[in-house]
């Protein structure tokens, strides 16, 4: 039988949409902002620190990172959120989760602001520094992740959450299509103050001294929106949620919602204290009550995470590498090293603009109306078919001419990722898990997929490579090729599909109803409830 809900927080689920759950979504999507910005930024100026550092006098073509340079320092920030995902997501449930909010942030600014200041007399000691500090800016942006996902969960009502969170989630739109936005702004003003000829016609003149500030440009820019939200964050309260059901005290979550909500709540304190005497005898991650009410769904949300970024981070970190293989991007020898980042940043900013940005907000309007289980199974499903799309008539796209039908398809796959299980894979674990363990089972969903990340970042980037050993770059062993790669990415896809149905459906039901910290009732019961909450309307 289910109990009564505690005052303050059936007000936060039936609450009308008002101006604090706006700024709760400007507040922690700003970081979400700044994660994309930081972690996407790194595909922009990988080719021109390949020629700043790694270009050989006289050589015929410019410099490219080393294999194991170029795989570290596009992944070493995927090592450090992952990291960061699974610390701060337990220490959120230990401290709270205002406490550890700025922790991360400030981590952030550090880090991004370090990461352009990477120093070394030899290229092996700029690389190394900038993957230091780049490591330490994932483990503060991999907080963020469990944090802001369960803060805007934990302040969302019922009728609205899906979108509110996939709102927050959205922001990473933002913050990629800002990226490539700035790349242009600062690798156009540099090329009109330092004009160089092309590598074909000048090698030593293409690359000017000037670039070297581009790139840190770039990369610590990154530092500014996150500096402007730590004020509000200090400023946020507790979650209700939190303080009443991990916390134990009733009477300070429902005095701080009265001044969020601007109305009086007086909880009944007969049903607090029954309240926190059910806490004490609750069950902890890894009991065997855990396994059997939560372990598949955790199993659903973690393996989809993870073949979800498997395809997704693969193809965003080297769609610069894909474009030029099918003749999208020109040969590097026929730019000069500022024209090259000008030339990848509008193919990232076109991509971001078409595809990416419009795909999350099509999450926000659609999330609460088809549910999440219905737009996750529709963007695993779609991302298959364009992935098949791009890879089975690969030779066609790569002739003259046909480059345009394929950068077109490869958005697709990017349109629908974001409206798809991209966005869902982050809303769902904020809502099915106990208040107690939330912002943790978020953090170990987040962390597999930050695992498939890292296995799309330094897997991809070899499986890439032509598998004729004469056409890889230099020091690349041979790999599968780009059309192969595309198949098994789209086989990945596929895998998503079918463990979507581990997900339950949390659409239009407050966070107690999925967790069933609100109810009395057997174990067989509450499986027969997770099951029925998987029916989504359509």
């Amino acid at each position: 039988m289910a109990q009564d809900q505690l005052k303050v927080l059936n007000a936060l689920d039936v609450a009308k949409t008002q101006w604090y759950h706006f700024t709760a979504i400007v507040i922690a999507g700003m970081g979400f902002f700044t994660d994309a910005y930081d972690l996407f930024s790194i595909s922009l100026v990988t080719k021109l620190l390949g020629r700043i550092y790694y270009t050989e006098p006289g050589a015929t073509k410019p410099g490219s990172l080393p294999p194991n340079v170029s795989a570290a320092v596009n992944g070493v920030a995927f090592c450090g959120t992952l990291s960061g995902q699974l610390f701060f997501g337990w220490l959120g449930d230990k401290m709270g989760r205002k406490k550890v909010y700025g922790m991360t942030l400030m981590m952030m600014v550090l880090c991004s602001l370090a990461s352009g200041l990477s120093f070394g007399s030899e290229p092996k000691g700029v690389m190394a520094t900038l993957c230091f500090f780049r490591f330490w800016l994932g483990f503060g942006i991999g907080g963020d992740y469990p944090l802001s996902a369960t803060i805007m969960s934990e302040y969302s009502n019922k009728k609205t959450r899906g979108a509110f969170i996939a709102a927050v989630f959205a922001m990473q739109g933002f913050g990629n299509l800002t990226g490539g936005i700035f790349a242009l702004i600062v690798s156009a003003a540099f090329k009109a103050a330092f004009p160089a000829p092309s590598y074909a016609t000048d090698p030593t003149a293409s690359l000017v001294p000037q670039a070297d500030y581009v790139w840190r440009i770039i990369l610590m820019f990154g530092a500014i929106p996150a500096v402007m939200t730590y004020y509000w964050r200090m400023k946020m309260p507790e979650t209700a949620r939190y303080t009443a059901l991990v916390a134990n005290n009733a009477k300070q979550a429902a005095s701080d919602m009265s001044k969020v909500l601007q109305v009086e709540i007086q909880e009944d304190q007969e049903k607090a204290a029954e309240l926190v005497e059910k806490n004490k005898r609750q069950f902890g991650l890894f009991s065997k009550q855990f396994m059997k009410r939560h372990g598949l769904h955790l199993l659903g949300t973690a393996s989809c995470w993870f073949l979800l970024d498997i395809a997704f981070y693969s193809n965003n970190l080297f769609q610069k590498d894909i474009f030029t293989a099918v003749g999208w991007l020109p040969k590097a020898q026929t730019m000069s090293a500022l024209q090259e980042v000008y030339m990848v940043a509008r193919a990232q900013t076109l991509v971001s603009l078409c595809g990416t940005v419009p795909g999350y907000w099509f999450t926000v309007a659609f999330i609460d109306i088809l549910g999440r289980f219905f737009i996750q199974l529709m963007g695993f499903l779609f991302m298959t078919g364009f992935m098949f799309g791009l890879a089975i008539p690969y030779d066609h796209w790569t002739k003259p001419g046909n480059h345009i039908g394929f950068v077109v398809m490869y958005a697709f796959t990017f349109f629908f990722a974001n409206f798809g299980p991209n966005a869902t894979t982050f809303v769902v674990p904020a809502e099915i898990f106990p208040a107690r363990l939330r912002s943790t089972c978020h953090g170990i969903s987040a962390a597999a997929g930050k695992a498939g990340a890292i296995i799309g970042a330094f897997g991809f980037l070899y499986l890439a490579q032509s598998p004729d050993k004469t056409k890889t770059d230099a020091g690349y062993p041979p790999g599968i090729g780009v059309k192969n790669s595309l198949m098994i990415l789209g086989g990945i896809c596929a895998l998503g599909f079918f463990f979507t149905f581990l997900v339950p459906e949390a659409n239009g039901k407050s966070l107690e109803e999925m967790s069933g910290e609100n109810e009395d009732q057997s174990e067989d019961e509450y499986q027969s409830a997770s099951i029925d909450n998987r029916t989504v309307p359509v």
